[in-house]
């Protein structure tokens, strides 16, 4: 159940920021999952060597889009996404 939770909770959560990006329709749906699985993980990573600690739901859902956003800066940034 929490590989599910998980697979759905990544896939809003790239959705949201390929809006903000403005590629949504570049990426698609398993796109959309892995970055926002990916993100998720990179911007918690990003957010502790800050020295930031994301409590709460809203704080983490933050976090994750904002890793989500640097994911695909990154990935425009090195030419992979377009």
């Amino acid at each position: 159940m929490g590989l599910l939770i998980s697979i759905i909770v990544g896939g809003v959560i790239g959705w949201f920021a390929s809006l903000v990006m403005r590629t949504d329709a570049q990426i698609g749906i398993l796109g959309n999952i892995g970055i926002g699985i990916v993100g998720s993980g990179l911007g918690h990573v990003l957010a502790g060597m800050a020295g930031l600690a994301a409590y709460g739901w809203p704080a983490r859902t933050l976090v994750s889009i904002i890793g989500a956003v640097i994911l695909i800066w990154l990935l425009r940034f090195t030419g992979v996404l377009m």
